[in-house]
């Protein structure tokens, strides 16, 4: 019996090895399958919930331009999540794409701050490029002719005087009134937090301030277009046939970080977190390092007293001719200071109090930027920052009422 019972035990557990080592394996492939499959579930998870700006939201827009003829108001900023530009892309999906309109610093990008912007054609694509900065701020209704729909793609940074919002007004205006529908291809704000400062009044209004908001808003370009239109800012209270292609996977919580300079003085998210704080600047004899690296990180001029912080402003791309240049400047650096969340003016009133010509501290153009006589007279006056932003209290109130109707996100 146990003669015939040991091949069979041999023979059973040698079965029984098989086995165990068929399931092993299967289980370890089964495992490394999972392990794989996980990680595909992370990277499309982490893919799906990427912010996706308008211009990658194509799915959405390219029915909306199939078989028509389209202008397009953008400039380096207009690129995909590949960084491939939004021309280009068009005009791979077969999108005919008449012409492109360029607003400050123009579609490359490059000119300097106030530098007229030149008509002229783009050498990778050879389509015409129309400028909307200087004397044609609007398009003309020859510059429109033939176009069925007009595209926005445009990245704002959340401050009134900054004006790509101003062109916008311009470009819905002139949508209205050729009856051409605008589609704007939105994007975050990478300053969607703050909203702060004094509410611009009607008399001051220019191209750097056209409308009754603070100076920080807190939307972005698609929320303000059509707050534009909801609240009939447009000539002669028109309203321009509007359509907002949305950024997905964004709320107003999350941080942005710019993937190109939205114009050349803007060089990081510091400059751009500082922009609105330190261009008021602009309208005083301080410099914002314009003609440095560091611009809108830093401020200062040869009036300041002297400190271990200087700098001497030189020629550069989006600066040719800075101010002060050549010229030893004394400040702040400002280039590692924390994010800010609100207008910051301590800097402004330090520099007023510490400067050793006040009377030339001050020019006309800082009216303009704060959309108000009455923050150079507060500031001159010698009122507590506390009690200024007091003063900012009502119009602030009253404007996130206002806006609250034109929110997306």
């Amino acid at each position: 019996m146990i003669y015939h019972m040991t091949p069979f035990i041999k023979n059973t557990f040698f079965l029984l090895f098989l086995f165990a080592t068929l399931i092993s394996c299967t289980t370890k492939k089964t495992q490394a399958q999972e392990m794989k499959n996980d990680s595909l579930i992370k990277v499309t998870s982490v893919s799906e919930n990427r912010i996706k700006t308008g211009a990658d939201n194509y799915t959405a827009y390219l029915p909306i331009l199939k078989g028509k003829k389209i202008g397009i108001v953008t400039n380096q900023t207009g690129i995909l999540s590949d960084k491939t530009h939004l021309v280009d892309f068009l005009l791979g999906k077969n999108i005919a794409v008449k012409t492109i309109f360029a607003p400050e610093h123009g579609f490359r990008g490059t000119a300097d701050a106030g530098e007229h912007v030149f008509d002229g054609k783009d050498s990778k694509t050879g389509l015409p490029i129309i400028s909307l900065y200087g004397e044609n701020k609007k398009p003309k209704p020859e510059q429109l002719a033939g176009i069925d729909i007009l595209v926005f793609d445009l990245q704002d940074v959340g401050a009134r005087f900054y004006t790509y919002i101003s062109s916008l007004h311009y470009i819905m205006e002139a949508c209205a009134e050729n009856n051409i529908p605008l589609l704007i291809l939105d994007r975050p704000n990478p300053n969607i937090t703050i909203i702060d400062g004094p509410v611009l009044e009607k008399e001051y209004a220019s191209f750097v301030g056209m409308h009754p908001i603070p100076l920080l808003h807190g939307m972005t370009i698609g929320e303000y277009a059509k707050m534009i239109n909801g609240e009939k800012w447009l000539k002669n209270r028109i309203q321009c046939k509007l359509t907002v292609i949305p950024c997905l996977n964004y709320n107003r919580k999350m941080d942005y970080s710019l993937p190109i300079k939205p114009s050349p003085n803007l060089p990081n998210d510091q400059a751009v977190n500082l922009y609105a704080s330190l261009c008021l600047f602009e309208g005083t004899n301080v410099s914002v390092g314009r003609g440095t690296e560091k611009q809108f990180q830093i401020y200062g001029s040869p009036y300041l007293p002297k400190s271990d912080f200087s700098f001497i402003p030189k020629p550069n791309l989006g600066a040719q001719n800075p101010v002060y240049n050549g010229v030893l400047c004394y400040g702040e650096d400002l280039s590692t200071y924390p994010r800010v969340n609100q207008l910051e003016l301590k800097w402004l009133i330090k520099a007023y109090n510490s400067t050793t010509d006040k009377s030339k501290f001050f020019n006309a153009f800082f009216t303009k930027l704060a959309g108000t006589k009455k923050l150079q007279l507060q500031i001159e006056s010698g009122i507590a920052e506390k009690e200024i932003r007091e003063s900012w209290k009502k119009g602030l109130l009253e404007f996130k009422v206002m806006r609250s109707k034109y929110l997306i996100y």
